[in-house]
């Protein structure tokens, strides 16, 4: 039996209800894009009194309009309908693109910057006011807002137990996940949206708080420039587009005393290279990380139905810090369509055969801590995405897979389906090193997807080596804020969305203990 919650409606102005061929409209503070850092910098400047708009680039989807299926998901949710793609096509980057961003299709893992990650902002970026003691009640009232809890016993479904029985049989350490989510229906399909409102995403959270304290919100709305005068942000300009058609419908210019961006780390950097601004460093675009990550699938004798319950139950934290790997393993589910496509199946009656075990494989994913080697850059007017696994990269990507591999042996798998594109199976644990170590870097080694984008609009204290200084606002422009996952200097090495919301809180604080300097 289905659970259903009656849906949040949000007061959103879409392109169908915009007649006129233009807009101007004036606001103290613009914020570009939806998502875990726009939709928090909406809310505390709408809560401090100011006349806040927020444009989204993508359409306005009620939850009443997930249907579950992924496939159809992807196509309405994502960027470029789920086939956003590095330039080499070896590694899908996968962005929500809708009112709430990111947020509305995650799989609700939230995790605080890691403490070994802070340091190192802090002795190689000059970030020494982002302390685990400054950040910490940005996270608490973040953990608050959102029911960021520790996964219970009954949020830990058979496929994630496999994992955390593998890693207690070899004595490592694995712990429950924490999820932005009241009381979890438990449908497995985080992933196309939650149908039922239980994840606390922005567009059932923030959004509709902000909404409620006078935010302006705008959908199908592209900002396609960002305003500068006498070395500060002036506004931005827009283009509504239909979704359906992709008629531009009207074009929108937004006079605002204070310019956030939170686009993403893909599309923040690209309006700032078409705008011409705040490149002083050279550094707009580049350090993109991304988290590159593989599910690994692995076959036991009795039913797992690796799809049912919450789809992410525990991790396995070991080998998180660089030192020690660089690299965690998250308990994810995923339905027998995803588990084909993340192997190497085969075709015929050995494919029939691989799917007919479906209710038998457990799955976990992969994730490393990425050098910032790749780049987002404009060609001829279009996107493009430069990233290719590091070599300095490749020794934690075979070392998550022996891990993965070896907990399951452990917990007592038959055999073991590496991520790669030919197809590579483990019989038993004596053979896990030989096969693994026969993956050479190379493009299309392994089946790759990304859910975290990051790095793009890097944050420091030199400004001929950061874009945006420690408190989020441009070096080069004044009143020009940046609140999303393209800040970060380095990679996280874990899911980026919590990370983010303190980080738009603590520069909304910032914006406004400084009311007179930013909106006099």
């Amino acid at each position: 039996m289905s659970i259903m919650t009656e849906s949040v409606q949000l007061k959103v102005t879409t392109a169908r209800d915009i007649q006129q061929a233009s807009l101007s409209l004036t606001a103290d503070v613009v914020v570009v894009g939806s998502g875990a850092g726009g939709a928090v910098m909406a809310y505390e400047m709408a809560k401090a009194g100011k006349k806040v708009i927020v444009l989204e680039a993508g359409p306005y989807v009620p939850s009443s309009q997930f249907n579950e299926k992924f496939p159809d998901m992807l196509e309405l949710l994502y960027a470029d309908h789920g086939n956003q793609a590095t330039s080499g096509g070896d590694l899908l980057v996968l962005q929500g693109t809708c009112i709430g961003g990111s947020t509305v299709v995650n799989g609700c893992v939230a995790f605080r910057v890691p403490d070994f990650i802070l340091a190192d902002w802090q002795r190689d970026f000059g970030l020494t006011n982002l302390t685990v003691e400054a950040l910490a009640p940005y996270f608490d009232k973040v953990e608050k807002n959102l029911a960021i809890h520790e996964n219970q016993e009954h949020e830990i479904n058979q496929n994630s137990r496999k994992l955390r029985d593998g890693a207690k049989a070899l004595g490592w350490s694995v712990k429950p996940l924490r999820r932005n989510i009241r009381d979890c229906a438990l449908t497995g399909h985080c992933l196309s949206g939650c149908k039922t409102d239980r994840k606390q995403s922005m567009l059932v959270t923030y959004l509709p708080w902000a909404s409620h304290l006078g935010a302006e919100i705008y959908a199908d709305t592209r900002v396609t420039k960002i305003h500068v005068k006498d070395g500060a942000a002036t506004g931005v300009s827009a283009e509504v587009t239909d979704p359906k058609s992709g008629r531009k419908v009207a074009d929108v210019t937004v006079n605002a005393k204070v310019v956030v961006a939170a686009a993403g780390a893909i599309q923040t950097p690209l309006l700032f290279l078409n705008s011409s601004i705040a490149n002083s460093s050279g550094q707009i675009g580049r350090n993109f990380a991304c988290h590159p990550s593989t599910m690994v699938v692995a076959e036991f004798d009795q039913d797992i139905h690796t799809w049912r319950g919450a789809m992410l139950g525990v991790y396995v934290d070991e080998f998180e810090h660089p030192s020690k790997g660089g690299f965690v393993l998250e308990g994810g589910g995923a339905g027998p369509v995803e588990i084909g496509m993340s192997t190497e199946p085969g075709t015929g009656s050995v494919y029939l055969d691989f799917m007919s075990r479906a209710k038998n494989y457990a799955s976990c994913v992969t994730l490393i801590h990425d050098h910032n080697v790749g780049q987002v850059r404009l060609e001829d007017g279009r996107k493009v995405i430069d990233y290719s696994i590091a070599d300095s990269d490749f020794p934690a990507m075979k070392a998550a897979l022996k891990a993965a591999a070896r907990i399951y042996f452990a917990a007592g798998a038959k055999r073991v389906f590496l991520p790669t594109v030919d197809r590579r199976v483990v019989e038993s644990a004596d053979q896990i090193d030989a096969v693994v170590d026969g993956v050479v870097n190379e493009p299309f080694a392994f089946r790759m997807v990304s859910y975290h984008p990051q790095g793009t609009m890097r944050m420091g204290s030199d400004k001929s080596k950061a874009v945006v200084n420690p408190w989020g606002e441009t070096h080069d422009v004044n009143r020009l804020f940046v609140a999303d996952a393209s800040l970060f200097p380095t990679s996280l090495l874990v899911n980026p969305q919590e990370s983010v919301y303190a980080m738009s809180h603590y520069i909304a604080d910032h914006i406004l203990k400084d009311k007179a300097a930013y909106f006099a």
